[in-house]
């Protein structure tokens, strides 16, 4: 494409490059371990935005940089090789996908094994040598992402880009949760509340409305091994919601295949799910292997959870 002066045309032309004529929105993805971040990914190649991805070493998936225009891998602890990144590339709007093992940092050695670069050190000193302030996930998190803001690159919830990974309210399987089932989520319910209130984890497992197993830095996964473990005979319950204060920025509740095989594996037998602040992942998939195997799985509000038994998701997302 050639521009030229009307008014002079005795000026020099220039080339415009057609490539920056209409040039895509940029944003950046920060991609954890597992299937969500790929999910995102996808979401945003479909709507057309130009996607600069960082896949963090250890838990990211290879496959993004098949689906991102952008993709480097990063260290858990270079904060500030990733603000350059994505300045480099002319990145104001960003979001964070997956899960991050904060587990490994408590390792022997668990920081130099990650060689922290001196902005994340910077960042850090208050929670991890200092002890001034402490290191809960929402800490971290808002850590990090000021961090950012202070450069002007700023992150918003994932599911922006993909809005129809959040779960409506209802029962997404065949069989129905009974009776004493649904005392035992509504019991779930209350503890798994307060665990996100103190920012403790998300999932507690219980049955006959006693605890078995409440998740913390280990993960729901490794949650519902335990309550395997304690609880031999299975057919428990497993409840996952959101913080009071969830910032669906980061740490929003996500359920995907790994999670109902792993219940499998441990004998549980329900999973109860809070709606429109729960991701669920190959939710067709997902939906068909819980009827295969037996399991129950319902997404509720608070304060409704009457509305279960009427309610029947379809499986089209």
């Amino acid at each position: 494409m050639v521009k030229t002066s009307v008014e002079n045309p005795t000026l020099k032309t220039t080339r415009v490059d057609p490539a920056h004529a209409h040039r895509p929105r940029r944003v950046g993805l920060i991609a954890g371990w597992g299937d969500y971040p790929l999910v995102v990914a996808r979401a945003m190649r479909s709507r057309g935005l130009y996607t600069c991805c960082l896949g963090v070493i250890g838990h990211a998936d290879p496959r993004l940089a098949e689906v991102c225009d952008n993709f480097r891998w990063i260290g858990m602890a270079r904060c500030g090789r990733a603000i350059r990144y994505f300045k480099r590339h002319g990145i104001t709007e960003a979001t964070t996908a997956g899960k991050i093992f904060k587990v490994r940092l408590f390792r022997r050695g668990g920081w130099l094994r990650h060689l922290p670069d001196l902005r994340t050190i910077r960042m850090f000193i208050p929670h991890f040598w200092t002890r001034r302030k402490d290191c809960k996930d929402d800490t971290l998190l808002n850590a990090v992402v000021d961090e950012f803001a202070s450069e002007g690159i700023h992150f918003g919830p994932a599911t922006d880009y993909a809005p129809e990974l959040l779960v409506g309210q209802g029962r997404l399987t065949r069989r129905k949760p009974s009776e004493n089932q649904l005392k035992d989520i509504e019991f779930g319910w209350r503890i798994a509340k307060e665990l996100g209130r103190l920012d403790v984890g998300q999932s507690v497992a219980v049955k006959n409305q006693a605890v078995l197993a409440l998740e913390a830095i280990e993960g729901t996964d490794q949650c519902i091994r335990r309550a395997g473990t304690l609880c031999p005979s299975g057919g428990f319950t497993v409840v996952k919601t959101a913080k009071p204060q969830q910032d669906m920025r980061f740490d929003v509740p996500t359920v995907g295949m790994k999670t109902l095989k792993t219940m499998v594996e441990a004998g549980g037998r329900v999973l109860a799910v809070e709606a429109d602040r729960t991701i669920v992942l190959d939710r067709r998939e997902l939906v068909d292997f819980a009827d295969r195997k037996g399991l129950i799985i319902v997404a509720m509000v608070r304060g409704q959870l009457g509305r279960v038994r009427e309610t029947h998701h379809k499986t089209s997302a």
